[in-house]
């Protein structure tokens, strides 16, 4: 996917669902003129719900099993407005320099933790995770405004009672 230079970008990020999507999800990332998944999506009809609301663009997880999953990429690439974003599940698994490649941002998932980090010239940006609760980690997803060359993010903790 590319989008129109100058225009502005609102990109929902969404990360960790293990098959759940959260209406609370779903409201957060209304809106939005395209969705990244960063991966343990769970199951295909997340995808298909979140591509109800705007384009999206999804990477496989270490959680994503199936012939359904095996369709997703490990990575993905992503260009908005002339800046590319860069998507993999486990920043970990990063094998090189985001900067040097272009990247404005590099999107991620796996941790569970909500983290929003400026590395020089690179976000680093990871959701957390909207699907089941993890421990006394937040339920939260991302929102990203592309707008004159930047990219800017977000996490927006939601209020879920499960």
């Amino acid at each position: 996917m590319t989008g129109a230079i100058g225009k502005i970008w609102n990109v929902g990020v969404i990360s960790d669902t293990h098959g759940l999507l959260r209406p609370e999800a779903v409201a957060a990332l209304r809106g939005a003129d395209a969705i990244v998944h960063a991966g343990d999506v769970g199951s295909p009809e997340v995808l298909e719900a979140l591509a109800a609301l705007a384009p999206v663009t999804a990477v496989r997880g270490n959680n994503d099993r199936g012939a359904w999953a095996e369709k997703l990429p490990l990575t993905g690439v992503l260009e908005l407005a002339g800046v590319v974003l860069y998507v993999l599940h486990d920043v970990k698994e990063l094998d090189l320099d985001p900067h040097r490649a272009g990247f404005a941002a590099v999107i991620s998932g796996h941790s569970h933790r909500p983290r929003r980090e400026e590395r020089g010239e690179v976000l680093f940006f990871n959701p957390g995770s909207a699907g089941p609760r993890r421990f006394k980690l937040p339920v939260a997803v991302g929102r990203l405004r592309i707008d004159g060359g930047r990219v800017r993010g977000r996490i927006v903790v939601l209020e879920c009672r499960t």
